[in-house]
């Protein structure tokens, strides 16, 4: 499949675009600014753009008042399509953030229960119970997600709203033709409910991927042959990070290999979660490292490491953004795209990703391990590669056997003898291709 081999940028559009926080009926068109941002997310080595929520929302997207409509914050259906279609001529696949699991308070069906209460046909589209009252003082309770009544829990056991919601993605695809999901809380949909979407999406496109957002757990609950393809990798996002901080590798090294190992009890291994090193919901990585020297060997891990790599627009070229200030600080708005040494340092790790079928598809061991040095084998039937990280600001040199004599960098096409050991620089990354 197409998402086994990509490499993911990530558009948060309303930050990006810098649309209002409130939805108040104001109206533009810049979505039609992300056409700007094709060639460069195209020279950055990207396959697939995602875009979080972009739909008619009350204020941060995940509070959906139309699945039908774009954001009038960001512009109209047919701007959207003309972005689609640009990505698209490049190259380039289109995946949408799918918020499936609650709306907002501005939602029409919600607001026709607001209305007319017991007596609206929409009221089983929710779980309202009516002797009681929410804290808006609506005159009835509903279940709102994880406690924010702000967003309010839709009922997926209802067929009048899966029917609703699988009516719009049918539309987003053959509007804006779009090749992809990610689910919103995927670890929040009912699995019946994963099933079906499966099911749907595959009928519209056989190779159509749903991707969910998951946290912590087995993440095989949510990603198997039924429900999604794939799910985000939040245990070795945190393990990459701490790993650097702590300077301690055998975190994200032992993740790695429980995950992906050789062992019989690994639990990943043939399939392709999604790495970052951060998104709209986490703090940047240039803000969580405390050593910015480690900023070009976390992406040079994480585009190593099993999995489909993810890079959130901005970070590219290092801005900042923290949590703690609140989320609109992780969303900002960007008038142009920026290229540095680290933007060009990424370009060159997504090519080498792309065009090795070892870090695209190849299994994993740890070859050598120490606080501030990994080396790991990513390997096929048919390629070998070792991926070697150096995060010390002091020059070491690794003695292991490799398997071989001779091997090309795949990043700079440097040849390297394995023969009486092999240096690796400060703050390094080497993937070697060995020979067979």
């Amino acid at each position: 499949m197409w998402f086994d081999e990509a490499v993911i940028y990530q558009i948060y559009p309303l930050g990006l675009c810098g649309a209002p926080r409130q939805n108040c009926g104001e109206e533009s068109h810049n979505i039609l600014k992300v056409l700007d941002w094709v060639e460069h997310i195209r020279s950055l080595g990207a396959t697939t753009v995602l875009f979080n929520p972009l739909f008619l929302s009350d204020a941060h997207g995940y509070d959906t008042r139309d699945y039908t409509l774009v954001d009038n914050r960001l512009g109209t259906n047919e701007d959207f399509k003309k972005v689609c279609q640009a990505i698209h001529d490049a190259g380039m696949k289109v995946m949408l953030d799918g918020v499936f699991n609650h709306v907002g308070r501005g939602f029409w069906a919600f607001r026709d229960v607001q209305e007319k209460k017991w007596d609206s046909p929409y009221k089983d589209w929710f779980n309202v119970h009516f002797d009681g009252d929410s804290p808006y003082q609506d005159g009835f309770w509903y279940e709102g997600w994880e406690g924010h009544y702000e967003l309010v829990k839709l009922n997926l056991k209802n067929p009048a709203v899966v029917d609703h919601q699988f009516s719009a993605i049918r539309k987003w695809v053959e509007e804006f033709d779009i090749d992809g999901l990610r689910l919103d809380v995927a670890y929040c949909l009912d699995p019946d409910y994963l099933r079906q979407l499966r099911q749907f999406t595959g009928s519209l496109k056989p190779d159509f991927v749903l991707f969910g957002e998951t946290l912590h757990g087995d993440y095989n609950r949510w990603m198997n042959d039924e429900m999604c393809h794939s799910v985000t990798n939040y245990e070795c996002y945190k393990g990459l990070y701490s790993s650097f901080n702590s300077m301690n590798m055998f975190e994200i090294g032992h993740s790695l290999a429980r995950q992906f190992g050789p062992e019989p009890w690994t639990l990943y291994k043939g399939k392709h979660l999604v790495c970052f090193v951060d998104n709209h919901d986490v703090s940047r990585i240039a803000s969580i490292l405390s050593n910015q020297e480690h900023l070009a060997p976390i992406y040079g891990l994480m585009f190593g490491m099993p999995g489909v790599p993810a890079v959130y627009y901005g970070s590219e070229w290092g801005i900042k953004g923290d949590k703690s200030q609140g989320d609109w600080s992780l969303r900002p708005q960007l008038d142009k795209p920026e290229e540095n040494d680290l933007t060009r340092w990424i370009a060159q790790l997504a090519q080498a990703h792309k065009k090795s079928e070892a870090l695209c598809y190849g299994d994993y061991q740890n070859i050598m391990l120490n606080n501030k040095q990994i080396i790991f084998q990513r390997a096929t039937q048919n390629q070998r590669v070792l991926v070697a990280i150096n995060a010390d600001s002091e020059p070491y040199t690794a003695h292991f056997n490799a398997g071989c004599g001779l091997a090309v960098d795949l990043i700079t096409g440097n040849q390297h003898d394995f023969g009486g050991g092999s240096l690796l620089p400060p703050y390094s990354v080497q993937y070697w291709l060995c020979e067979r």
